[in-house]
């Protein structure tokens, strides 16, 4: 799928900016619960993502991104293109999307889609909504996804070619998926008694016993 080098980095900064909620974290990986928790936090994702026009930000702009980020979360989990749509409209509409060229920082000239006094939240608003317009004009509504691994709900854009990807991340949960299937389809052909299995599973390690 072709997609344009901004509507790209602004895909990527509303799928970081969706798992930053509590329901996408991933708690064994030390993620905290809520990774926009604090004023702090929102500077940090506003430098990573090198969102321009960013000045003074107050508690204010935080509950407006949270509530931003709860939007956004939703169009992931519309049941199809219509409500998708209905929800990006109401999300651009709200920011007072205001599309204008710009070629500041050293960048070629691109569109920014915010007002030049905009908020941060109506900032991510207005360009990370048009992204995900973007894909549903084009019929990729599908490609808004949530992680298969049972234990992670973060968000991604599957970009590839086929539309076949299924994990967040093929290096986290994909791998880790893959190869807890490899070692159950050994373990099968070894025709290991599901008994024994277990058995092993909750017995302690010969470095966690202790002699009498």
């Amino acid at each position: 799928m072709l997609i344009p080098h901004d509507t790209r980095i602004a895909l990527e900064t509303v799928v970081d900016l969706v798992n930053t909620a509590p329901e996408s974290a991933q708690p064994e990986d030390g993620t905290p619960a809520d990774g926009l928790a604090g004023i702090p936090a929102l500077y940090a994702f506003a430098g990573r993502h090198r969102l321009s026009g960013v000045n003074e930000l107050d508690e204010k702009d935080l509950r407006a991104v949270h509530d931003v980020r709860a939007r956004f979360a939703a169009v992931f989990a519309a049941s199809d293109a219509q409500v998708a749509a209905s929800l990006v409209n109401s999300l651009v509409a709200a920011a007072g999307t205001t599309p204008q060229l710009s070629n500041h920082d050293g960048y070629d000239w691109h569109v920014h889609y915010f007002a030049p006094d905009a908020s941060i939240a109506d900032h991510l608003a207005a360009d990370c909504g048009m992204a995900l317009a973007f894909i549903i004009v084009a019929g990729e509504t599908d490609r808004l996804r949530r992680c298969e691994a049972p234990d992670c709900r973060r968000a991604f854009v599957d970009l590839s070619r086929n539309r076949s990807r299924r994990y967040c991340s093929s290096r986290t949960c994909g791998n880790r998926l893959h190869v807890a299937a490899y070692r159950a389809r050994r373990r099968e052909a070894a025709g290991e008694p599901l008994t024994a299995l277990k058995d092993r599973a909750t017995r302690p390690s010969a470095a966690g016993r202790r002699s009498p």
